[in-house]
């Protein structure tokens, strides 16, 4: 078994014990993996699973570490945005959401899109929030916090 593929089983038995609810176990996998073969996907992963203990300070270096190993994949910008919201800390996501937008390798840019609201919301700019809801709506049209965010500040303004 090759260094790729030695890497990869260990990411994917991390993620299981991830979504099985062992994090301890989760992040010594994590951390295995990254020791055979450093991957942007695993370090962003091992964020994941300290953001899910609410260590925010260490997601993001993990996801830190993860722009430094492939800058063009936006997941761990993203997470980086939300786990600054989850601390409050709104003014600084907002980059790190823009970047995201802007990232050449991402599957998901209603992510940030549906974040860049939720900071406007927060700011108290709710036009900026819905429409940011609404581009998240654009590109996934069955995302259902965006569509609940979105009805909740129409509510609100009418």
């Amino acid at each position: 078994m090759d260094k790729r593929d030695r890497a990869l089983d260990l990411f994917q038995e991390a993620y299981e014990q991830q979504m099985n609810g062992d994090l301890e176990r989760a992040i010594s996998l994590y951390k295995k993996s990254l020791a055979v073969l450093p991957t942007a996907e695993a370090y962003t992963f091992l964020g994941w699973t300290y953001a899910f203990q609410k260590r925010f300070d260490d997601a993001i270096r993990e996801c830190e570490k993860a722009i430094v190993a492939d800058p063009e994949f936006g997941n761990p910008l993203n997470d980086i945005g939300a786990y600054l919201i989850e601390a409050g800390r709104f003014d600084e996501a907002i980059p790190y959401l823009k970047r995201a937008l802007a990232a050449p390798r991402y599957e998901a840019y209603h992510y940030p899109h549906y974040n860049l609201g939720r900071v406007f919301e927060k700011k108290g700019l709710w036009l900026d929030a819905m429409h940011e809801y609404r581009e998240a709506l654009k590109i996934d049209p069955e995302y259902s916090v965006a569509h609940r965010a979105l009805a909740r500040l129409q509510a609100m303004l009418n």
